[in-house]
């Protein structure tokens, strides 16, 4: 029998991974609505957390030991409006990425399935 590829596995690996999170950050320090968020933020070592993150959400055969996305966002004031451009963003770069909209559209619904956390509701 042979295992259906995963979400992370049809991404392209780790390495669109990389890519994609590259891409994405940079999107979200060229937006003023969100990128004060992260002035103080180490940016290498925030990419690194996101890109293990995500492969894990992906389903990459690893294990993810970083905060969940209630804690990860807590005492931020994040708003509907933080969220939505965040998930422009990420949408944004999957399709710069050239990615299947089959496959942007599994990942965009895994990112809303976050919005209760990440905004604390």
């Amino acid at each position: 029998m042979i295992a259906e590829k995963t979400l992370f596995d049809k991404l392209g690996g780790m390495d669109a991974v990389n890519a994609a999170v590259d891409i994405f950050y940079k999107k979200i320090l060229d937006d003023d609505t969100v990128n004060h968020f992260f002035v103080k933020t180490d940016m290498k070592s925030q990419a690194s957390k996101q890109k293990a993150f995500l492969a894990y959400v992906f389903g990459a055969p690893l294990q993810y030991t970083g905060k969940n996305m209630r804690d990860a966002h807590m005492g931020m004031n994040l708003t509907e409006g933080h969220f939505n451009a965040v998930a422009k963003h990420l949408q944004a770069t999957l399709e710069q990425l050239n990615v299947d909209q089959d496959l942007i559209s599994e990942v965009m619904l895994i990112a809303g399935s976050t919005k209760d956390d990440v905004l604390g509701n």
